[in-house]
């Protein structure tokens, strides 16, 4: 097996210390860039207690950063939709511009459980 294609599509799973379970898909493959990447059909995504999706609402295209200290989903203001240290054993979720999306996680701040990130090719 070679690495992942750049057309692999990705979805990020994450179950916090207090059992919420949220994410995101990028239709593209995660990487660390200087910049923002991805497109318009981006999204974070919880469970709480049913399936909560948002969805990209226009305002920027602040859809993915991976820089060597996080991995972001959303942005704007400072603020991320979905936001985890390089470690992978925290996290943040706030309001953010990109998608206007709700608190994914059981706080603003939380420790990460499980995660798990699928390929989807």
């Amino acid at each position: 097996m070679g690495g992942m294609d750049c057309n692999t599509s990705t979805l990020t799973v994450i179950r916090d210390n207090c059992g919420q379970v949220f994410g995101a898909f990028c239709p593209t493959t995660l990487r660390i860039s200087m910049s923002y990447y991805g497109t318009g059909h981006t999204f974070l995504f919880s469970f709480s207690p049913q399936l909560q999706v948002y969805e990209w609402k226009f305002s920027n295209s602040f859809f993915v950063k991976g820089s060597p200290d996080y991995l972001a989903f959303g942005g704007g203001g400072g603020l991320f939709g979905l936001w985890l240290d390089d470690g992978l054993i925290r996290g943040q979720s706030q309001r953010c511009d990109t998608f206007d999306n709700d608190v994914l996680s059981s706080s603003d701040d939380f420790l990460i459980n499980d995660l798990e990130v699928w390929a989807i090719s």
